[in-house]
């Protein structure tokens, strides 16, 4: 078994200050015996407008964001999954919201751009969000292979989305990892009951880092980071404010449930 740890963050606008706290938590989660790391979406910046992504952006494999991540994996011999980072896409005028994936050695070894854009009005509320005002979107679906297991990424509105995770089932994945910035009232409403049935369908361990709390540009986020086991049952969740969750991933345990229940055998359609 190998224990895994999810770190819940308030970002601000202030990039500085932002890998100051995520190194802080990082360090704890650590000295708990957390042998992989994951950062919620938007964790080196939580900007007033959407479009504050594009002052901040990074080519791949330059930047300050970029060497924080490697140098605190390297520095704890810890696995990190870095939430998500602008980083320069395609078009010059807009950036990719990237999850890069760093070994216990410092080396970058995957990275998974947020395929599904958040541009909704939140029903009940005055909250319009427009991610494709600065982003755009990935296209492929990533699992990787880490020493705790077949990892694969989403990011936060993916969630939402079913036969984006059964992609990765096809590939082979034992353990989702969702970094999410999900906000106060569509987290209320949907957060645990959309990772709980990804758990669920898909036999797989969920790692879910969310942004929570109050932010300086007037958001507040859900919070309740958590780790799911395979049969849905909530590990460990932390509600709300900066810190972190941390449980064991059991592979063997997941490999019985599957055989025991194998859902994912009896599919029909695909």
């Amino acid at each position: 078994m190998n224990k895994c740890a999810a770190i819940q963050m308030a970002s601000s606008p202030s990039v500085s200050f932002n890998l100051l706290e995520a190194g802080k938590l990082i360090a704890e989660a650590v000295k708990a015996g957390a042998k992989l790391v994951a950062l919620p979406e938007n964790f080196a910046l939580m900007g007033t407008h959407e479009t504050d992504k594009l002052n901040a952006k990074e080519i791949d494999g330059e930047g300050s964001i970029q060497e924080f991540l490697a140098a605190t994996a390297k520095k704890h011999s810890v696995w990190i999954v870095g939430g998500t980072m602008p980083m320069a896409g395609n078009d010059p005028s807009m950036v990719r919201a990237a999850c890069l994936i760093y070994n216990d050695k410092g080396e970058r070894v995957g990275r998974y751009d947020k395929i599904h854009l958040f541009d909704v009005k939140v029903p009940g509320t005055d909250e319009v969000y427009r991610e494709s005002d600065a982003i755009e979107p990935g296209t492929e679906v990533q699992v990787f292979d880490t020493p705790i297991g077949k990892l694969g990424v989403a990011i936060c509105y993916d969630l939402r989305f079913p036969e984006f995770f059964r992609k990765m089932s096809d590939l082979g994945v034992e353990i989702l990892v969702i970094p999410s910035a999900f906000t106060a009232e569509t987290g209320a409403a949907h957060w645990e009951v959309l990772l709980r049935a990804r758990a669920i369908e898909n036999l797989c361990y969920v790692i879910a880092p969310n942004q929570g709390g109050f932010h300086l540009n007037g958001r507040k986020t859900y919070g309740h980071s958590m780790i799911i086991d395979p049969w849905g049952v909530i590990l460990d969740c932390y509600k709300t404010g900066g810190g972190f969750v941390s449980a064991d991933i059991d592979l063997e345990r997941l490999h019985k449930v599957r055989g025991a229940f194998p859902a994912l055998e009896h599919r029909r359609f695909f």
